[in-house]
């Protein structure tokens, strides 16, 4: 038995504009897998992917990080969609297994029936493009939505041309408008190499590689062809600062560090560049799984948080699957790109008989690529890299570049500078302090010091936040809980979110949802207080 107030979700019900059996989220190599197999297996299937993405969303670094190092190319719409398109061309066997592909829509929400709502007519997924928005409905869903950049703040890494490996693949393969001549890559190991290959092969010169420990990390073989064509190592080495007069980087500063990542005095070399891309690793994106309540767990060895996922590639949510670079990234899948293909081939037959087709040919046993790094050696290599650019860089570089919050008030929990306030019990404020009420967690620091509020939604910053509050508080990156998301998950403009007005309906019965009696009437007006629709509420009981 439950009540319901039926003026609480009036107008609130927006129906789908339309509903299918089966949407794939994300049209990278398991995606497209996991479509073309259930269409073949004659479901209906609608394909989804934000790419190509619009120029204001890369300027700020939404989905990857592009570094404003785009050239003008990228706002001829037309264009980019015929480059994505060429160079993917497993799009086209999916238009032809007869799946609906919708390039440059974003997913931005996901609204699933629930303990807290219960009156959906289904679950539903908020798509937008750059002009509007819009809600569609599925039976089964499958998210295989990739993976995001890791980046860590250096001084000057707020000026154009800081990029990630992701962003700056996007813009030499996927657009073909990276808009550099000159790159550094910070990195050895496999994606740093991949990185550095990609570059030399589109024309852009490496001006080196940098890795903080004292080998590379990488295939040796593969580090020796770069060197031989000219690209020089810089092993036990970290950046300094990246300098330039314009709000562009000209140049970086790199200083060589002994084991604990102190640096080197007299050891400083200035190298001329136009860009510095971070190739130390890359996230899982789970915003979406988390949204619709699929349970995640902390795999360092697999990049962070990511879904718990049966053979078939099932979720905790019965009605949900993921497949690739979601369910996990580490640098041996880059020799092994058809595991992502397998993953979504399974993941697109499982979902099909979920539906009611056909069982197919037994799936693959799920896998990972052999030889992942063990226990938790992905997350010690990215506190390296943190703890040599604090000790060369200092604690006053941001870390939040969009509400500029310092490496120091952070981990002191200082508000916001542009407030201008204090008090004794902000000042008293600290991690440590913090410790005493419970675990920190970064839902709680962003509340306190906006890092991770911004535009960028916290791609930027999430894992150097949490990377910070572990290194405060002596603990391990999986002690600190993964920060939640609500809608919007992907910044958009309000009139694109929502550019129609109130229904009528909900416009009638909205002041009653507060309670308030003479909240929009005239206080010093007599006689003028509303008579409050929910003195007369009447419930509707229904099972």
């Amino acid at each position: 038995m439950r009540e319901t107030d039926p003026r609480s979700i009036a107008g609130k019900l927006t129906p789908p504009d339309r509903r299918v059996p089966l949407v794939v989220v994300g049209a990278g190599a398991a995606g497209v897998a996991a479509a073309i197999e259930a269409a073949r297996a004659g479901v209906e299937v609608v394909l989804i992917d934000e790419h190509p993405v619009d120029n204001d969303m890369m300027a700020m670094d939404v989905p990857l990080c592009f570094g404003q190092r785009m050239d003008g190319s990228v706002r001829n719409r037309a264009l980019m969609l015929e480059r994505v398109v060429e160079t993917n061309p497993d799009l086209a066997a999916a238009h032809e297994a007869g799946v609906d592909v919708q390039l440059g829509t974003y997913v931005w929400g996901a609204f699933v029936n629930g303990p807290t709502v219960q009156e959906l007519p289904c679950s539903m997924l908020g798509l937008a493009d750059d002009r509007r928005s819009w809600l569609l409905g599925y039976d089964r869903l499958i998210v295989a939505a990739g993976a995001r950049d890791v980046l860590l703040g250096f001084p000057g890494w707020e000026r154009a041309g800081t990029l990630g490996a992701g962003g700056a693949a996007a813009l030499l393969a996927r657009y073909r408008a990276l808009a550099a001549r000159r790159v550094v890559v910070l990195g050895s190991g496999a994606l740093g190499l991949h990185t550095a290959s990609l570059a030399l092969e589109r024309g852009i010169e490496v001006a080196g590689i940098v890795e903080v420990d004292a080998r590379v990390r990488g295939d040796a073989a593969r580090a020796k062809t770069l060197t031989d064509r000219g690209v020089p190592v810089f092993l036990s080495h970290t950046l300094q600062s990246a300098r330039g007069r314009t709000g562009e980087i000209e140049s970086v500063v790199l200083v060589a560090v002994n084991r604990d990542g102190t640096p080197i005095a007299g050891s400083e070399r200035e190298i001329a560049c136009d860009a510095v891309c971070w190739a130390i690793g890359l996230v899982p994106n789970v915003e979406l799984l988390h949204l619709v309540g699929a349970r995640l767990r902390f795999v360092s060895q697999l990049g962070g948080w990511v879904p718990e996922v049966t053979a078939r590639m099932r979720t905790s949510v019965p009605t949900v699957f993921a497949a690739g670079d979601c369910t996990g990234f580490h640098e041996g899948m880059l020799a092994a790109p058809d595991v992502a293909r397998a993953e979504g081939r399974s993941a697109g037959r499982a979902a099909a008989e979920s539906l009611g087709a056909a069982r197919g040919r037994e799936d693959e046993t799920r896998r990972r690529v052999s030889a992942p790094p063990t226990a938790d050696e992905t997350h010690r290599y990215w506190r390296a890299w943190l703890d040599s650019l604090i000790a060369a860089g200092g604690w006053e570089v941001n870390v939040c570049q969009c509400e500029e919050v310092t490496r120091r008030e952070l981990v002191e929990t200082k508000p916001p500078r542009y407030l201008g306030w204090q008090s004794p019990q902000m000042s008293a404020r600290s991690v440590t302090t913090l410790l005493r009420d419970g675990p920190l967690n970064q839902d709680q620091i962003k509340r306190l010091t906006r890092a991770g509020m911004g535009p960028c939604q916290s791609r930027r910053c999430r894992e150097q936040v949490g990377l910070l509050l572990a290194r405060a508080a002596n603990t391990t990156l999986d002690r600190i809980p993964l920060p939640t998301f609500r809608p919007p998950i992907r910044p958009l403009p309000l009139n694109v979110l929502w550019p129609a007005d109130e229904p009528a309906a909900m416009r009638e019965e909205w002041v009653s949802w507060f309670g308030i009696p003479t909240q929009f009437s005239p206080h010093w007006t007599a006689g003028m207080a509303i008579d409050e629709p929910t003195a007369h509420a009447r419930l509707i009981v229904s099972e």
